[in-house]
């Protein structure tokens, strides 16, 4: 299987509520590498690496995690994977 990246932007009261740490917090139970970070529009946005399986259940668990209720919109998009990414990170 070969690795894709995935770049979602999350809309709605996503700042301030903790989304980028549960983001992080999520991602360890995932065989993904990625970053999260706020945007000056309101938005945030996640960039994850991996396996697509991989990937799209990791980006389910943040939307059932706590956090998911206060997303109002999801832009999801997929290219090959890059391999620039190690770790998850937080980008302040």
């Amino acid at each position: 299987m070969s690795r894709e990246r995935v770049t979602v932007f999350y809309s709605g009261r996503v700042q301030g509520v903790g989304f980028r740490y549960t983001a992080k917090t999520q991602a360890l139970g995932f065989d993904v590498s990625g970053t999260v970070r706020n945007l000056p529009d309101s938005r945030v946005e996640l960039i994850a690496e991996g396996e697509r399986q991989e990937l799209e259940a990791f980006l389910e668990a943040v939307r059932d995690s706590a956090v998911g209720s206060f997303v109002r919109g999801e832009e999801v998009g997929w290219s090959p994977a890059k391999q620039d990414l190690r770790g998850f990170e937080i980008i302040r």
